[in-house]
């Protein structure tokens, strides 16, 4: 293991740094997709999902380097399944998910294989050890460490998972009130994932470079931590979200984060700062505009002429300025959609509390988490 120390938030800029030559590759507009799946607002803010893009390609690197030493101790020259496997051995939850995700994999390519070969279906229907060779790799792996049976009985267990509960749960009251558009483009984005983009995914982590490349079985796992890391980031967020949500009546109400409260006031200073600046630099805008100077009315019949035109003409004066007031609504009605969409997704500050809570073994998450520390760095996906 490396003994070099490194921390979930100030590895972030390092890793922005590093991929900032050139023409880096980005997934943040998978990552906003991602994220409305996950439970975030239809439009996820850029920053939020740069932030999310930020910590996961951080917590990959970081156990790539840390595979790659465990691989080249046992001797091997590529990284594979049994190597993260080991640095998973102590969250048996998790491992017992990475489990059921190999097995619906095993499943997936043995029905494609029957696709296009169904003479191989028949004559070997379910005992070709080809076709089960993720579960079988895991289970010889887990069996050689498994002292006390433990492992073992995760392939076994057919216990609910409360996590990936909530999250079918929160999918089903977020689609309760779409329409057929909104559902569509969110069936789309659940679709989403790194391993569907492995080429991209690859270039993303800069697979290349390693002197220790992980296999085909490893890159699968890759991507599957990856996406569960953005999945338990959008999880932490909603419940920081839900709780600095004020309430009436709540006696916690006083406990809000100090840090929070510091960023909400200064996001209103600049809210409010905007729109009193808009409102002075709004020409139409009726504190802006300067009395109307008295005029004399001239006599004359080229006077009456030029009074009749000007009244008569598009309208006249009173259908400008009914115009000019709904232009005036419509844009305030646009702004206020705006903000509101803004204020329901999740804010950068929800996701640095999260990993801040997430960090520490005793705090309001820690019923929820199982973290541990390798390195001092906290791991959220393994």
């Amino acid at each position: 293991m490396s003994s070099n120390a490194a921390s979930p938030m100030s590895s972030f800029a390092s890793s922005s740094a590093g991929r900032g030559c050139g023409k880096p590759t980005s997934f943040v507009p998978e990552l906003q997709s991602m994220m409305f799946a996950l439970g975030d607002a239809r439009r996820p803010l850029h920053e939020t999902a740069a932030l999310v893009e930020d910590i996961v390609h951080t917590q990959l690197i970081n156990l790539l380097q840390q595979a790659a030493e465990v691989s080249q101790l046992r001797g091997a020259r590529v990284i594979s399944t049994e190597d993260i496997l080991f640095l998973m051995r102590k969250d048996k939850k998790k491992i017992r998910r990475l489990l059921k995700y190999m097995f619906f994999r095993d499943c997936k390519s043995k029905i494609l294989k029957s696709i296009d070969d169904e003479e191989a279906l028949e004559t070997d229907k379910f005992s070709s050890s080809n076709a089960n060779k993720r579960q079988k790799l895991a289970h010889d792996f887990l069996s050689s460490i498994d002292q006390t049976g433990e492992f073992l009985a995760l392939f076994d267990d057919d216990d609910i998972d409360e996590v990936k509960q909530e999250r079918l749960e929160r999918a089903e009251r977020q689609t309760r009130m779409m329409d057929c558009a909104h559902y569509t483009e969110f069936c789309e984005s659940r679709q989403l994932s790194f391993f569907k983009k492995a080429s991209k995914f690859r270039e993303w982590l800069d697979c290349s470079s390693l002197e220790v490349k992980p296999n085909a079985v490893a890159m699968e796992i890759l991507s599957y931590l990856a996406y569960e890391t953005v999945a338990q980031l959008v999880d932490l967020a909603l419940l920081v979200k839900q709780d600095m949500t004020a309430k009436a009546g709540d006696p916690f109400s006083h406990a809000i984060s100090a840090t929070f409260i510091q960023y909400h006031n200064t996001t209103a200073e600049a809210h409010l700062h905007g729109l009193s600046v808009a409102v002075k630099s709004n020409i139409d805008s009726p504190e802006n505009t300067p009395p109307s100077t008295p005029t004399t009315p001239a006599s004359g019949p080229q006077s009456q002429g030029k009074t009749h035109s000007g009244t008569l003409g598009n309208g006249g004066l009173g259908h400008n300025s009914s115009s000019k007031a709904k232009q005036r609504k419509r844009k305030k009605n646009a702004a206020a959609c705006g903000l509101e969409a803004q204020s329901d997704a999740i804010q950068p500050a929800h996701i640095r509390e999260a990993i801040r809570r997430y960090s520490h073994k005793v705090g309001p998450l820690s019923p929820f988490t199982s973290a541990y520390h390798r390195n001092e760095m906290t791991f959220l996906a393994c």
